[in-house]
């Protein structure tokens, strides 16, 4: 016996990627329903590419009730509105959105760094997913942190277009064809020409000069790993259509070589270690597309700080910082609490 999973948002690109992992892992499901705005309703999205095509419904009037699991890709608007109510019927909740990421009565959850915390989340029947650039980061700090004890962590992102959603994939295309023939560009879903550019602005300014998208790091990473962590971020748009990529400088209590470090990785689960010190040696974003692992490369020792590391961090944005997060979170819900399947 199975689970009755809605996705919301399943006409977006998270929503589509929920879809694919839903099926590709192969998840217990009794139903599944396609649910977004009434402009998608009655619209068609396929399940994965199992070619079962799935009608969507329209969120205004569909019925919680009965349900099991609701995978939410709909941005904070919807998740506002709708999630309490399916909450309420009984429907856990795993929201992609910002919303509810600090909410103290709502467990913020990366399924290798802290499960436990899922227990948790009868309080509000309600499970957050992290930011995408936070949910890369920690999977590759955690098994160090928990061998040498992090003390700071400096990071800057590299973070693709697809973070944007569909918008900010069609601008890069575009003003990458008005480029080359000719055309004038304008932004509209960036504040500046993203084609053969980079933006160090994602999300709003803050009072302090960061962006909500930096502090988004500092308090998600707080919370799920360790409060005692300082973190700083600079996190900026880059002309790539799939895959974040992250340069992290870490801060031990503990002296941990390079060596060492690697060994760790290699053996933590979700990473996968590519290293070499050698042309290629190293994974980007292009080769991460489409891949649920994240990929660290390029870890070496800080020279400027003592029991200091270096190393970078790439991954799939719309897989481990969203779509299979998400699904890991319902894959550890089912085994610790729902027990169906």
């Amino acid at each position: 016996m199975g689970y009755r999973v809605a996705v919301v948002g399943a006409t977006g690109n998270v929503g589509r990627e929920m879809m694919a992992v839903l099926a590709e892992r192969e998840f217990p499901i009794e139903e599944v329903a396609a649910v977004a705005s009434s402009r998608s309703h009655g619209s068609e999205v396929e399940f994965g590419e199992t070619g079962k095509m799935l009608k969507c419904k329209n969120i205004e009037h569909f019925d919680w009730s009965g349900w099991d699991i609701a995978l939410f890709a709909a941005g904070s608007g919807p998740a506002k509105e709708y999630a309490p109510k399916a909450a309420a019927a009984g429907c856990v909740v795993i929201d992609n959105s910002s919303l509810y990421r600090m909410d103290p009565d709502v467990p913020l959850i990366v399924p290798e760094v802290n499960p436990d915390a899922i227990d948790g989340y009868s309080k509000r029947n309600i499970i957050a997913n992290p930011n995408c650039s936070t949910a890369q980061m920690v999977v590759a700090l955690a098994p160090l942190h928990k061998a040498a004890g992090i003390k700071r962590i400096v990071v800057s992102t590299y973070q693709s277009v697809s973070g944007a959603g569909k918008s900010g994939m069609d601008e890069l295309f575009e003003q990458s064809r008005a480029i080359f023939v000719g055309d004038p560009v304008e932004p509209a879903t960036f504040t500046k020409q993203i084609a053969f550019n980079v933006i160090p602005h994602i999300d709003v300014f803050l009072d302090d000069g960061s962006t909500k998208e930096e502090l988004k790091m500092v308090v998600e990473t707080k919370k799920i790993m360790d409060s005692k962590i300082k973190v700083a971020a600079t996190c900026v748009r880059v002309p790539v259509f799939v895959g974040h990529a992250e340069s992290i400088n870490i801060e031990f209590e503990k002296e941990l070589s390079a060596e060492a470090a690697q060994d760790i990785l290699r053996e933590a689960p979700g990473i996968m270690l590519i290293d070499k010190r050698e042309d290629e040696g190293y994974v980007t974003p292009v080769e991460a597309a489409g891949d649920s692992a994240t990929y660290i490369s390029r870890v070496r020792e800080d020279p400027t700080v003592d029991n200091g590391l270096q190393l970078w961090c790439v991954s799939d944005n719309l897989r481990k910082g969203a779509a299979l997060n998400a699904v890991q979170i319902a894959e550890l819900l089912g085994r610790r609490h729902l027990k169906k399947g």
